[in-house]
C-alpha cells in the first residue's frame, strides 16, 4: 500500500512479474474490492500492460457499460461478495440499511458494494440509486423492479435532497413517502415506497428505496 494520488489502485505488469498498489486512504473494504478489481485485470488483460484505475473506474457508474472496466468490476464482485455464498446470506433478510451494514461487515466490503450485491440479488423489489448536483450518477434495480422509470432530478422533500444540496451526511431514517417523488409513470400514484438516504459529504447521496402497500389499496 502507498499515496495514489488520484487514483484507487494501480496495477504495473512487465514480462512474468507484477505489482499491484492500493491506495493507503481508502477504506479497508474498498482496498479490497480494488485488489480484485486488479486482479481482473491481471488475469483477463495482463496483456494490455498496466492499469491506472480512478475512483470512477473501481464502482458502479460503469455497472451498465460493456467496458474493461466494467468486466473488472463484476469479476471484482463476485471474489470479494461471492454469488453461492451472498445467495443464502440474505434469504429472508429484509433489503434495509440494517442488512446493508451486516452484509458488509460480514464480507468486510464497503456498504456501497453490499449494497449494490442485496439489490442485485434480492427477490424483492428495491432499487438503489446515487445522486449529486447533476442528477443520476448511477442506479441498480432488482430483477423484479427492472420495469421501474427512475427521475433523474432529487424531489426537495426528500433526505437525499438535504444531503447533496445541503450538509446533511451520515445515514437518514427510513421515511414513507409517495413513490412519485422518485419514480416516474402512471401507475406511481398507487404506490408508496421506504426510502433511505446515505449522505457521503461530498455532495452524492446513495438511495435504497422499497415499495410498500399504499393505504387507499390497503383499504379496498
Amino acid at each position: 500500500m502507498r499515496p495514489l494520488g488520484g487514483c484507487d489502485a494501480r496495477l504495473v505488469v512487465s514480462g512474468d512479474r507484477s505489482v499491484i498498489s492500493l491506495n493507503t486512504s481508502s477504506t479497508e473494504g474498498r482496498r479490497r474490492f480494488s485488489l480484485a478489481h486488479e486482479l481482473a485485470h491481471l488475469i483477463c488483460d495482463r496483456k494490455t500492460g498496466s492499469f491506472l484505475c480512478a475512483k470512477d473506474d473501481i464502482g458502479p457508474q460503469n455497472a451498465e457499460s460493456r467496458s474493461v472496466e466494467s468486466a473488472a468490476n463484476g469479476y471484482a464482485s463476485q471474489l470479494v461478495l461471492p454469488t453461492f455464498l451472498v445467495d443464502p446470506w440474505i434469504a429472508d433478510k429484509p433489503v434495509n440499511f440494517a442488512t446493508v451494514k451486516a452484509l458488509a461487515d460480514a464480507f468486510r466490503v464497503s456498504a456501497t458494494a453490499a449494497a449494490i450485491k442485496l439489490v442485485k440479488r434480492t427477490s424483492q423489489q428495491a432499487a438503489l440509486v446515487c445522486h449529486n448536483t447533476h442528477g443520476v450518477v448511477w442506479r441498480q434495480l432488482s430483477t423484479s423492479s427492472e420495469g421501474w422509470a427512475l427521475k433523474g432530478e432529487l424531489h426537495p422533500d426528500t433526505d437525499a435532497f438535504a444531503m447533496v444540496y445541503g450538509s446533511q451526511k451520515g445515514l437518514s431514517t427510513p421515511k414513507r413517502s409517495a413513490a412519485s417523488h422518485w419514480l416516474a409513470g402512471r401507475d406511481t400514484h398507487s404506490m408508496e415506497v421506504v426510502s433511505q438516504s446515505l449522505g457521503r459529504g461530498d455532495q452524492h447521496a446513495v438511495t435504497l428505496l422499497v415499495p410498500v402497500p399504499s393505504p387507499r389499496l390497503r383499504r379496498r
